[in-house]
């Protein structure tokens, strides 16, 4: 019985290939879910937002009259334009233009035609300034820069270092922004399924929060079952010399 109980104890103790491994196949043993694909949704401008952009000119009076708005000597991006809450930017020189709502590039096309009228030549790079994500919990805390398009969430947590043993693989939450003063979305889901990939968990967005919760029992686990062959024999050694000096005191 005693050995039955060590062997029971050993397998609940240490973190195992089911609880942290990722693209798992879902079966009804391991009672991991299925997400159904999605198709990938370019991010659209926010409120709140902030955008930055580069003015190009073969024109040199426009190119010095607009080249403190427009990038720096160094060829650093001077200034961001935030979206106020009519979904409006205010850009030097120009009306106010409506870019909520747009992707990144509808909004740079929108921005190179207001140009235009004044400058026949003009062309204009396009960026969403906020392009970071942020994560809380037992994966290194912190905010990351998004540094390509469709940074999927396998990515985004390498940034972090992954997630610590100790996280909740199977309740991960995002919590997303929505426009037009909604709620913010709260998507969950467990990360050790391989239907995640292309799924609607799969991509992260700018301004995203990512939350990995502690699981409920990761006090009572060990990292591996070394350390746990480690712990009982220190536990061991401890009660035995308890038990000898209990012993001698009562000779």
């Amino acid at each position: 019985m005693l050995l039955l109980g060590c062997i029971t104890l050993l397998m609940t103790s240490c973190y195992s290939h089911r609880n942290i491994g990722y693209l798992q196949e879902p079966t009804k043993a391991n009672k991991i879910p299925v997400y159904d694909s999605a198709a990938y949704e370019p991010y659209r401008i926010r409120v709140n937002d902030e955008i930055i952009y580069r003015l190009v000119t073969m024109d040199e009076t426009y190119s010095k009259m607009l080249g403190a708005n427009n990038i720096s000597t160094y060829g650093q991006y001077a200034n961001s334009y935030r979206v106020h809450s009519d979904g409006t930017i205010d850009i030097p020189f120009l009306k106010p233009l409506k870019i909520q709502g747009l992707t990144e590039i509808e909004a740079q096309d929108t921005l190179k035609a207001a140009f235009r009228e004044i400058i026949p030549d003009a062309d204009v790079k396009l960026a969403l300034y906020n392009k970071y994500f942020s994560v809380i919990g037992d994966a290194h805390a912190g905010q990351y820069h998004i540094y390509k398009e469709k940074l999927n969430i396998f990515q985004a947590l390498a940034m972090t270092g992954d997630v610590m043993n100790t996280g909740d693989r199977r309740h991960i939450r995002i919590v997303r922004p929505r426009d037009g003063g909604q709620e913010p979305e709260v998507l969950e889901f467990d990360m050790r399924s391989n239907t995640i990939i292309d799924s609607k968990y799969y991509y992260i967005y700018p301004n995203d929060v990512i939350y990995v919760a502690r699981t409920k029992d990761s006090f009572y686990k060990v990292p591996n079952y070394a350390g746990f062959i480690g712990l009982i024999t220190s536990s061991v050694a401890l009660l035995t010399t308890v038990l000898n000096y209990v012993a001698y005191m009562y000779k």
